[in-house]
């Protein structure tokens, strides 16, 4: 939970990486913005801001912004019914985010994980993404990633999202954010 202050301070920053990526919003769209604490309380590390474009039943547009080294902790998007679990683009727009998958881990990564959450992280394929680089995930891939030093701006492209059916590998975290007025 986060309260009314904390929400409007990070909409602030977010508003304030957009600017430095150079992507312009409407003031319909800077209220729309959504600042996820995912319930743990520890946006500094943990959480991300997000604004949604457009989600339909057949695609989704949204740009990600990260604090430096906040994290968005390890999930994936399932498969729900007969339908397959969300496919999805990153392209960094601005800073450096780490992205880590499936795969042969990394030696010493660059990201640091959220102390005391080290049991809700377990995939370390590290792919760092600069401004103008991009990464595909396939449905129901294992992920997480987190912001370099200067943060970062992330666009995602995707197929229809479903954020609030998304599994975490830690179960404490609420997907959907609740503001305490």
């Amino acid at each position: 939970m986060i309260s009314k202050e904390q929400f409007e301070k990070y909409q602030q920053i977010t508003i304030n990486y957009f600017n430095k990526a150079g992507i312009v919003l409407t003031e319909e769209e800077k209220k729309r913005i959504e600042v996820a604490d995912l319930g743990l309380g520890q946006l500094e590390t943990t959480g991300l801001q997000l604004l949604t474009y457009v989600n339909t039943d057949r695609c989704c547009a949204k740009e990600l912004v990260l604090i430096p080294y906040q994290t968005c902790p390890e999930h994936r998007h399932p498969n729900i019914g007969d339908r397959s679990g969300k496919e999805e683009t990153f392209r960094c727009r601005f800073g450096k985010v780490y992205l880590y998958v499936e795969g042969e881990p990394t030696q010493n990564i660059k990201a640091v994980i959220p102390k005391g959450k080290e049991h809700a992280y377990t995939v370390f394929n590290e792919i760092e993404l600069n401004p103008g680089e991009q990464y595909t995930l396939a449905p129901n891939t294992l992920h997480w990633f987190q912001g370099g030093e200067e943060g970062a701006v992330i666009s995602e492209f995707s197929t229809a999202s479903t954020d609030e059916l998304d599994i975490f590998t830690d179960s404490e975290i609420q997907r959907i954010p609740v503001i305490n007025e």
